[in-house]
C-alpha cells in the first residue's frame, strides 16, 4: 500500500455491504451525490468490495431478509464484474486487525472486517450505517455517507 496520495484520483471507496445491493439494483436509497462519486470512482476503477461482503450477502438471501432475483453466486459474479470493481482480499493483517480496531465497537464481524478493510487500504468506507459513520466521524477511519 502506497502512502502516497494522487490529487488527480478519487479515493478508493470501499462499499458497505447494502451499498452493493443499492448500487446493483439502483435503489433510491442511493443518495445522487453518492451516485454521482460513484459513477466517477467506476471510471477510475476505484471502487473496492470486501471479500466478506459475498458471505454477508448470502447469508441475508438464506435468512429470507433479501432478494436478488438470481442465484447468490450469480449476482455475486455480476457484481464483481462491473466495471471499475475489485475485490479486497480479506488479507491476514486484515482479518487479525478487526479483532484489534482500537476504539469499542461492536462485535458484528462483518463490520469489523469492513472496517478494517478500509482502513488498511487507506479507503473510504461508503455506507449508510449510522454507527459506522458515527465512528468515522470521530476520525477512526475515512466514512461517507451513502443516503447523500
Amino acid at each position: 500500500m502506497s502512502s502516497a496520495v494522487d490529487p488527480t484520483r478519487p479515493p478508493l471507496l470501499l462499499l458497505d455491504t447494502h451499498v452493493l445491493v443499492w448500487s446493483m439494483q439502483d435503489s433510491p436509497r442511493l443518495g445522487s451525490a453518492t451516485k454521482e462519486v460513484l459513477n466517477e470512482a467506476a471510471r477510475q476503477s476505484r471502487i473496492a468490495v470486501s471479500a466478506i461482503t459475498p458471505w454477508e450477502i448470502a447469508l441475508l438471501v438464506n435468512k429470507g431478509r433479501l432478494q436478488l432475483g438470481a442465484d447468490v453466486m450469480q449476482w455475486v459474479r455480476e457484481a464483481l464484474a462491473k466495471p471499475g470493481v475489485q475485490l479486497a482480499l480479506l488479507e491476514p493483517e486484515i482479518a487479525v486487525a478487526s479483532t484489534r480496531l482500537p476504539w469499542e465497537m461492536h462485535p458484528d464481524p462483518a463490520d469489523r472486517i469492513l472496517v478494517a478493510t478500509a482502513r488498511h487500504l487507506g479507503a473510504t468506507l461508503v455506507t449508510a450505517d449510522r454507527a459506522l459513520l458515527e465512528m468515522a466521524a470521530k476520525g477512526h477511519f475515512a466514512g461517507m455517507d451513502a443516503t447523500v
